[in-house]
């Protein structure tokens, strides 16, 4: 049996949900799997419909976290447990050494969470809660080196890259919801993420507006919510950029992997923004599956998630004209078929087949 205690996942929307929820489907297949989450207020509905035993915990977060901790606790010492997994340093935080003497430990890093200066509050508070575990999971080479450098030693670190449930069947609603979106449009750019000030949309909505008059008929779309929404709308009128660009707050699964898999280019350049840095990239990946090629960016973990020059490339998301001419390699002579091609062979090394096995050997 497993127990897994996180502070992210669904219905909440979010790489680090995503992965969660992944990583305990894929355990399902070694034994049964029971999950301490937050609540949420519309988890009744997943959970019913999920295969996972899961708990919600309520209540206000500074009260909830200590009622988590005593859950895990009671949790571990009244079952046989082949190993406990923590989604953040906060989740292990308040879980004393003695109740994981029984069962193998585990503590998922992902990177902003370890962003602090040696030496700061933050930094010995996640240096002291990560030393309960029995193994450090890093997502990328870039964030364990993140951890190397804010003092966690080495030896405690592997690096697992997060698992992919991607290509899913496309229905034929959803088919056509997306050759509706897309139109007569070409070529066809896609971002799929959170609206953070870090994953690059303005200067993709800028770099759209100067590629313009080589590809009058260019289309993009982006897919997801956050802070940034009310400056990429005003932004994008500001470009007069209301047909070549459609900002889609909300989709379903379903219309997500549609358009997905109807465009040519996943576009997510993204850049360093305070401490906030891109630890990974799933959506690499989620776009490869379905044999698009990426353009991310060069500051965090996106290596791990795209080949540079094989499977999309790697650019400084800051740089508006390097941006552009990234974009007008990809386009060259439909470069981004075969790119695609690639993505697609390369994608399959991340299926949580394959992913789960690492964690496993672990234990």
């Amino acid at each position: 049996m497993f127990l897994v205690s996180t502070r992210n996942f669904p219905p909440e929307f979010g790489g680090i949900q995503n992965l969660i929820e992944g990583l305990s489907n894929s355990l399902l297949t070694h034994g049964p799997v029971k999950v301490f989450a937050d609540e949420h207020e519309h988890a009744e509905s997943y959970d019913q419909n999920s295969k996972l035993d899961i708990e919600r915990i309520s209540g206000f977060k500074i009260f909830r976290k200590y009622r988590k901790a005593n859950l895990i606790k009671e949790f571990v010492e009244l079952n046989e447990l082949r190993a406990v997994f923590f989604d953040h340093w906060k989740s292990i935080e308040n879980i004393s050494i003695e109740s994981l003497k029984k069962t193998k430990s585990f503590c998922l890093i992902h990177s902003k969470e370890i962003n602090h200066p040696v030496g700061s509050s933050l930094n010995k508070r996640f240096a002291k809660a990560l030393s309960k575990a029995d193994y450090i999971i890093a997502n990328s080479k870039f964030t364990k080196e993140l951890a190397i450098k804010s003092g966690i030693k080495v030896k405690n670190i592997k690096i697992i890259n997060p698992g992919c449930n991607y290509p899913i069947p496309v229905n034929d609603e959803a088919n056509k919801f997306a050759a509706k979106m897309y139109g007569e449009g070409s070529p066809k750019l896609i971002t799929v993420s959170r609206l953070d000030a870090r994953k690059g949309h303005q200067n993709i909505l800028m770099t759209i507006k100067n590629l313009l008059p080589k590809y009058p008929n260019l289309k993009y779309i982006s897919i997801g919510d956050g802070d940034e929404r009310k400056n990429l709308v005003k932004l994008k009128k500001e470009l007069n950029l209301n047909k070549e660009v459609e900002l889609i707050f909300k989709a379903s699964e379903q219309e997500k992997v549609a358009l997905l898999s109807h465009s040519d280019v996943f576009v997510m350049p993204s850049v360093i923004y305070k401490k906030s840095v891109e630890g990974f990239g799933i959506t690499y990946i989620e776009a490869a599956s379905y044999g698009k090629p990426s353009i991310g960016g060069i500051y965090g973990g996106e290596q791990d998630a795209i080949k540079n020059g094989q499977t999309g490339y790697l650019c400084d998301g800051n740089d508006l004209n390097t941006l552009y001419e990234t974009l007008l390699k990809t386009f060259k002579n439909d470069h981004y078929k075969n790119l695609g091609t690639n993505a697609f062979e390369f994608s399959k090394n991340f299926s949580w087949n394959k992913i789960i096995k690492k964690y496993i050997e672990l234990i």
